[in-house]
């Protein structure tokens, strides 16, 4: 489904603020949109019973690194209280 399509009409943001009955009335009867922000393409509004597009997947996701390989820090939160406290208790004395 291209914007170039004849049965998809672009839609720009103010106009589905404004008709928004309207648009969901014709998305009900089949009519797909592309939605636009400034005159660039955003996304498609189209109903649910659409097919949906297919990606080709050219290779399995795989997670290698970022925030999962990361281990935290030991801090004084991972003493037990007592032990600050004691420690508080010497500097005192």
């Amino acid at each position: 489904m291209n914007a170039s399509d004849p049965h998809v009409e672009s839609l720009s943001q103010r106009e589905l603020r404004n008709e928004s009955g309207r648009v969901l009335r014709l998305v009900g009867e089949g009519q797909s949109f592309v939605l636009t922000n400034r005159g660039v393409p955003v996304g498609r509004i189209v109903p649910l019973d659409a097919p949906a597009a297919t990606l080709p997947i050219a290779r399995a996701a795989k997670r290698v690194g970022g925030w999962a390989a990361l281990k935290p820090e030991s801090t004084e939160r991972d003493r037990p209280m007592s032990d600050i406290i004691d420690d508080l208790r010497e500097d005192r004395v």
